[in-house]
């Protein structure tokens, strides 16, 4: 989404890296086109003028000016600015209260609320929670249907539909059912209108009457750019939400709502939609946001990923045949199904520092399709040649190319990269722990992968981003150290 705006940001902070010593006329011309990048953004005039006349007061103050890298030193402040304007700290949900806790959806007709809350239900139900949802849409046709097949997808509890009762009816229904059933969250799902008007502003009262919601959310589509922030300022003035669902958030929209919207209305994005299916939904984090804006990457969302994604017991299966030094090409195949699990290489690219350069050449060089192409190379081999590469020769090669539709210069990138990946992952053992996995990132790893995608240039890049077992660059302390707020979250998790 933030695409359009990393790249205008990137090329401003750029420029100002590039220079030894920065005068006040440097900075003040950089923020004038940091207020262009964000206008362009579709962020809101009165949002951007503020953002930037503050960016600037700090910027130009001595403390800049005489630092030793003033370039990188405007960029925190613009990161810290992003972060403010996005909300300090991640908002979470308000339920922890007497059951049931009501959480209710608002929005416009279209905006996805009624998937988002088939998704947030399943979000609370993997956290230990027994939800009940209820759609309390009578105008949508076949709404209530809807829910009640989505419920069924995710196995959560849905109120039966009772033809022709009108929503404040079903909204009491919908809590004595929760109470008496001993439900811990009752989630309602509001009617929406194409657009505002005091018929859906009355109904929502009614309905917040009766229910005494803990949560109101308005779910707003992140595409539709500044006129969602009217939605919601609009909404604000009527009933007192308590957050902000995005949704998505996965399109090529400016970002310039997502921008406004805390500033605007003073709610927190509680939430964003990022793709279609009902697992994905993520918890909106300020600090991450501003970090893949900036081109800064989003370390901990990747180790989050990855958590999420990966089998505990292929994780064990694959430690154990680490430890051993063994690395074949049906481990090679693994990983790379891996990897388009978590999103594929471009989303990948994205939340590693440094790499938002190499995004650009992952989608040039065919993205996801390249993953799907090294795995029909590698299922066209035989099983002696997956557990034994080295038994590949010329003639196996041709045999290999053909039965997967590709040429042999192909297979030689691919056994290539096994062999890159293959001794980095041996070091892993020396190395140890999570630092080892960092450092692996670096020219044996995500640079083999980059020779296999696109030739030695981009191997290069990917490499950059550690030397054999340096760790990632950019990050705090440097040489392999691992970030403070990473270094947190593997803390919680154990």
């Amino acid at each position: 989404m933030f695409d359009s705006l990393s790249e205008r940001l990137g090329g401003v902070f750029d420029r100002l890296k590039g220079r030894g010593a920065l005068t006040e006329a440097d900075v003040r011309t950089a923020m004038r086109e940091v207020r262009i990048a964000l206008l362009e953004a579709d962020v809101a005039l009165p949002v951007a003028r503020q953002f930037v006349d503050g960016v600037t007061e700090q910027a130009v103050g001595q403390q800049v000016l005489r630092s030793v890298t003033p370039g990188q030193q405007v960029v925190k402040i613009v990161n810290d600015a992003l972060v403010a304007m996005l909300g300090p700290d991640t908002a979470e949900l308000q339920i922890d209260v007497t059951p049931p806790a009501v959480i209710m959806m608002v929005g416009l007709q279209g905006s996805g609320k009624t998937t988002t809350t088939a998704k947030l239900a399943r979000l609370l139900k993997k956290q230990g929670k027994k939800v009940m949802m209820a759609s309390l849409d009578v105008n949508r046709p076949a709404a209530q249907e809807q829910l009640a097949v989505l419920g069924t997808q995710i196995e959560v509890a849905t109120l039966p539909i009772v033809a022709g009762q009108q929503p404040v009816d079903i909204g009491r229904r919908a809590m004595q059912a929760a109470k008496l059933q001993g439900f811990d969250v009752l989630m309602l799902d509001t009617a929406g209108r194409l657009h505002v008007d005091q018929q859906l502003m009355d109904e929502m009262k009614a309905v917040a009457d009766i229910s005494r919601p803990q949560e109101i959310l308005l779910v707003v589509d992140s595409l539709t750019g500044q006129d969602a922030v009217n939605v919601a300022q609009n909404f604000s003035d009527q009933v007192p939400l308590t957050g902000v669902v995005l949704t998505r958030m996965d399109g090529d929209a400016r970002g310039g709502a997502a921008l406004s919207m805390r500033a605007v209305t003073g709610k927190p994005i509680k939430f964003a939609g990022v793709g279609e299916k009902l697992d994905q939904i993520e918890p909106f984090h300020p600090s991450r946001v501003a970090g893949r804006i900036l081109g800064m990457g989003d370390v901990v969302s990747l180790v989050e990923k990855a958590a999420a994604s990966i089998e505990a017991e292929d994780a064990e299966k694959m430690a154990a045949r680490l430890a051993k030094g063994q690395f074949d090409m049906n481990d090679l195949r693994g990983q790379l199904a891996q990897m388009r699990r978590m999103g594929g290489l471009g989303a990948l690219a994205g939340m590693i520092p440094g790499m938002k350069k190499a995004q650009g050449a992952v989608e040039q060089a065919g993205g996801d399709k390249i993953l799907l192409r090294m795995d029909a190379i590698i299922t066209s081999m035989t099983v002696k040649e997956r557990a034994k590469p080295e038994l590949i020769n010329a003639k196996r090669k041709i045999r290999i190319a053909k039965g997967s539709g590709t040429t042999v210069q192909d297979v030689n990138k691919l056994l290539k990269m096994h062999q890159e990946m293959s001794t980095a992952m041996k070091r892993l053992k020396k190395m140890g722990g999570l630092k080892g996995m960092l450092g692996m990132l670096g020219k044996g790893g995500m640079g083999g992968l980059g020779n296999a995608l696109g030739g030695p240039g981009m191997g290069d890049m990917m490499g950059k981003m550690g030397g054999p077992g340096g760790g990632l660059p950019g990050l705090p302390g440097g040489g392999g150290d691992i970030p403070p707020e990473l270094a947190k979250f593997l803390n919680k998790k154990k």
